[in-house]
């Protein structure tokens, strides 16, 4: 048995703590908000994200960060712009030993910092690992089997995480792709919020498929750039994380998506939904497809309705209406 603590006490991090749980470890699930902790604690589950999922009494929920002193694992589940700042909260009370494994999806800025970099510039001494891939924090909750990779450039750690966290209903991969797992969990919700749109404005499958697919190769090209390997993209943290995000309604990026396709503000819609990684990850990927000098017409078209107002039917005529092309 060992110890973990899982920081972030959202749907995802809940998940999380009850499957490092259910592999017999012990577990404190740390939350930085004292009202959150007091209602987790009284109610045994979290109303708003996961009704009905039961928290046992022997997770300790806490506000201490202490706690995370000595543990074997501590897993990141915060949003991704609050990142940063719990890598530096940490630091300093995180022994050497510790695997940090972040699960949040996004950059740490607009230059493409991804968040394993920003983690280990507060952490250098510790082994940090990512784990991504298809799986909805409802669905895990609920102990429905899924699959999932732990990325990390030490075999042996993206491994010691296989060993901690698997079992019959979460099985996990292991990759040493890290650059390309990270990638595809960031770019993957700007191809998510597109679809939504796709649907809110009444559009159909053959649609989305084609969204879906070439979005992909946008994601496939931005990652060579970066050093990323192309077959990572066709694999769980790729094609089957963009297959769940694009097509559920857990989806909070397709939510959003869906509330601007049918003519919402991409800031009301953002404001209605809650956090939605890929209206953030639309602004960092367009601007770093312009940095690369990669061709990403989804992105730019997401981008442009986010963040200039572009008319969702502007969008779909400027990338309907492109010169014909062969398929790459």
């Amino acid at each position: 048995m060992a110890e973990i603590t899982v920081l972030g006490a959202g749907g995802w991090g809940i998940a999380l703590a009850l499957t490092a749980y259910r592999s017999g470890h012990k577990v404190n699930l740390w939350t930085k908000f004292e009202d959150e902790a007091v209602a987790l604690r009284r109610d045994e589950e979290h109303k708003k994200l996961l009704p009905g999922v039961y928290i046992p009494k022997d997770i300790n929920i806490t506000t201490d960060l202490s706690v995370i002193k000595d543990n074997e694992m501590v897993i990141i589940a915060v949003p991704s712009f609050a990142v940063e700042q719990t890598a530096m909260d940490i630091s300093g009370i995180i022994s050497a030993t510790t695997i940090i494994t972040n699960v949040a999806k996004g950059f740490a800025d607009d230059e493409g910092t991804r968040l394993s970099e920003i983690i280990k510039k507060y952490n250098s001494n510790n082994p940090v690992t990512v784990l991504s891939g298809p799986t909805h924090a409802e669905e895990v909750a609920h102990n429905k089997p899924c699959s999932i990779v732990s990325a990390c450039e030490d075999m042996s750690v993206a491994e010691r995480v296989q060993k901690l966290l698997m079992s019959d209903t979460f099985r996990i991969y292991v990759n040493t792709d890290v650059i390309g797992v990270e990638l595809c969990g960031a770019f993957k919700n700007v191809m998510a919020l597109a679809a939504g749109i796709s649907d809110g404005m009444g559009f159909g499958d053959n649609t989305k498929a084609a969204l879906m697919t070439r979005g992909m190769y946008e994601m496939s090209l931005i990652g060579e750039a970066f050093g990323a390997e192309r077959t990572t993209y066709y694999g769980l943290a790729g094609m089957g994380d963009l297959i769940v995000t694009c097509g559920s309604m857990h989806s909070r990026n397709r939510r959003a998506g869906i509330l601007i396709g049918e003519g919402m503000s991409a800031a009301d819609a953002v404001k209605r939904i809650g956090t939605v990684e890929g209206y953030f990850a639309t602004k960092s990927a367009y601007l770093i497809s312009k940095k690369y000098g990669v061709d990403m017409p989804i992105t730019e078209q997401c981008y442009k309705i986010c963040y200039e107002n572009l008319d969702p039917k502007d969008a779909i005529k400027k990338l309907m209406g492109r010169s014909g092309k062969a398929e790459q």
